[in-house]
């Protein structure tokens, strides 16, 4: 697998061509354009496009009609729709305000004025025990009248102001709060208040609207509530009627306000002098001749392709190139950050590792074809690239399980099937083969390493990059010394050879750890293009820092290849997991066992598949790529009308 080859195209012309280029562009669906600052200058004199787009403001006005009635705009057909003119487009979104705007604000006032008329019935049905005419109340000169609510312990205290000038009255009470009215005289009316500020006193309002009794005003306002959401409700049947007539022409307006708003924001990316633009982008070198022709008709337009090394300036976008099986794992790759142009598309590494490591992992038939089926069903529905990766990895499971023996836990139904293919008994039985199983775990950890590292080695090799192909730690110096010491362990404690020698240790141990030591000035000798730093402090600090990079990178074969024996710990957990499943389900009643299996087999698929995907993502991540690949690339975003992205 690899990465798509791009071609640099510059494309000049008359400004007056502009939008017509620009449109050309989006409809050839290949052409990556680069900003406008890279070829600009104080000698040539060109200069960036940076003029106001004048469909902006249409169109959020376009939205926001749309959004007073809960629409989202689509994209469609707008042959039919004929302006071009800003002011034609100004005029027909003000009708279109104006044909929703009575609606709307017949709504909002309806809507309002119901919210107070709720606020005032659940203030009123607190001062039932008030049979006096409000208007009354109010017209009090001389009085001042606070209703409200007063927590209860606060009520309690009021004893301790008898000998104030005022009266506290409550109507009704709950547990937390009385309600009521307190009076007072004109004159000490600030005093009052501050006493029950300080008692936690909370005013309510009585709305003017309220008149009589507070049991008239009830009746009368649930009367008028229930006219006013008859009226809310016709209102907002009418503008649905209003935007399923007009559905259509705020689409096509929309979309075509959209197309002509990108277009412009295209100018952007444009430099100009005087009547001339200039332009560049990148295009996949397989699209070349067939962008070239979309420009055949317009003389005043040049268009040049060349080799993407032609401007250093310019970094050429990655799009990345797979096969069937491994696209939908672009997703994993573009998390991490795409390759550089000239680097190394790993994708179908990642497939492969990834699809076989969650098999291994997860390992049951039935399970594995639930996740399959799921994945499947994802996709169908939603083209979700996540749900092709969950049927490679479902059937990887299921793969698995026949080799482990286990469909939705039970252990012994796949006997049957080894009987017949002339097997005794399924080839892996987990809790009987633990140590196979967590050498077999380490073995796929070391054997992934290496790959890793060979990869590392053939790409900076690729890239004359010698100091990190070859004295890296992760270069041919790593893989000796890690290579080295594994057989020499191997050798040692299992067949009982001992290889750790003066001459095997001197040569395949110590010396890649010298290398490795000393790599910059070896790096510098080999004329390498790397990044290589003179160390400031001396031979001194050269020691100090080496020493510990080197101590860290003998940690790191460690800690990397122990941490593989996670895929033999999620294999044990998983029978165990389902193991106690099964015993679950067989305390169980007879008519709640199957219920047991299947909640159980529902839990382990979500809980644990969930784990094991983000445990292989972190194998990936952390193991294998922090080897061999840095994720500095940028995608190739082909410029298009997106109708689905918001305006700022």
């Amino acid at each position: 697998m690899s990465i798509e080859r791009m071609e640099l195209v510059n494309i000049a012309g008359l400004v007056k061509d502009l939008d017509e280029v620009l449109e050309r562009c989006c409809q050839s669906q290949c052409f990556h354009i680069e900003a406008a600052s890279h070829d600009m200058d104080d000698n040539n004199g060109f200069k960036a496009l940076s003029e106001e787009n004048p469909y902006t403001e249409c169109l959020k006005r376009v939205y926001s009609v749309a959004q007073t009635v809960s629409y989202r705009p689509k994209g469609v057909d707008y042959s039919d729709v004929k302006m071009e003119e800003t002011e034609d487009f100004e005029r027909y979104v003000s009708e279109l305000e104006k044909s929703f705007s009575e609606y709307n604000l017949k709504i909002s006032e309806l809507s309002k004025s119901i919210s107070m008329r709720e606020q005032a019935l659940i203030q009123l049905n607190h001062l039932k025990g008030l049979n006096v005419d409000f208007k009354k109340i109010f017209s009090c000169k001389n009085i001042g009248v606070r209703f409200g609510k007063l927590p209860a312990d606060s009520y309690q205290k009021l004893v301790y102001y008898n000998d104030r000038p005022f009266v506290f009255v409550a109507f009704d009470n709950d547990k937390d709060y009385y309600w009521g009215v307190y009076f007072v005289p004109n004159a000490h009316k600030a005093v009052a208040d501050d006493i029950f500020e300080s008692l936690y006193f909370e005013r309510v309002r009585i709305p003017d609207f309220v008149k009589g009794t507070a049991e008239n005003a009830i009746e009368e306002i649930t009367a008028e509530l229930e006219s006013e959401k008859r009226e809310l409700e016709q209102a907002k049947q009418d503008i649905s009627n209003l935007l399923a007539e007009k559905k259509s022409e705020i689409d096509k307006l929309f979309s075509k306000l959209k197309y002509l708003h990108d277009i412009f924001e295209l100018r952007k990316n444009v430099s100009a002098l005087k009547d001339k633009f200039y332009l560049v982008g990148f295009v996949p070198k397989k699209e070349t001749k067939k962008f070239m022709s979309i420009f055949a008709d317009m003389p005043d337009v040049a268009v040049l392709i060349n080799p993407p090394e032609l401007d250093s300036r310019l970094e050429p976008p990655i799009k990345l190139k797979n096969n069937w099986f491994a696209k939908p794992f672009e997703i994993f790759v573009e998390m991490y950050g795409l390759p550089s142009y000239n680097g190394f598309n790993p994708t179908m590494f990642v497939a492969i590792t990834y699809t076989l490591i969650f098999g291994i992992m997860f390992g049951d038939l039935g399970q594995g074809l639930v996740i399959a089926l799921a994945g499947l069903f994802i996709w169908k529905k939603k083209k979700n690239r996540f749900g092709q990766i969950l049927t490679r990895i479902g059937c990887s499971s299921a793969f698995f399980g026949l080799v482990y023996g286990s469909v939705f836990g039970y252990e012994e139904a796949l006997n049957p099937l080894y009987k017949l293919i002339g097997l005794k008994e399924k080839p892996i039985e987990v809790f009987e083969s633990t140590h196979t199983i967590l050498l077999g775990a380490i073995s796929i950890g070391v054997v992934l390493i290496i790959v890793s590292i060979l990869i590392n080695i053939f790409i900076n090799l690729k890239n004359k990059d010698y100091e990190k192909a070859l004295f890296g730690n992760s270069g041919l110096a790593g893989l000796v010394f890690y290579t080295s010491t594994l057989v020499a362990m191997v050798s040692t404690f299992v067949f009982g050879h001992n290889l750790f020698k003066a001459p095997y240790v001197l040569g395949l141990i110590v010396l890649p750890l010298l290398v490795m030591f000393f790599r910059v000035p070896l790096a510098k000798l080999a004329h390498t293009k790397g990044h290589i730093e003179e160390s400031e402090g001396g031979i001194g600090e050269f020691i100090t820092e080496n020493f510990f990079e080197l101590f860290e990178y003998l940690l790191s074969y460690i800690t990397n290849t122990m941490s593989f024996l996670r895929i033999g710990g999620f294999v044990l957990s998983h029978a165990g997991l389902m193991l106690v499943v099964m015993v679950l389900a067989k305390n169980a009643a007879a008519f709640a066992a199957p219920i047991v299996v299947v909640i159980g087999n529902i839990f382990v698929i979500c809980l644990e598949g969930l784990i094991v995907g983000i445990q292989c993502l972190r194998l990936e991540y952390y193991e294998m790529f922090s080897r061999f690949y840095e994720g500095d690339g940028h995608a190739f975003k082909p410029v298009s009308v997106d109708y689905n992205s918001e305006i700022e």
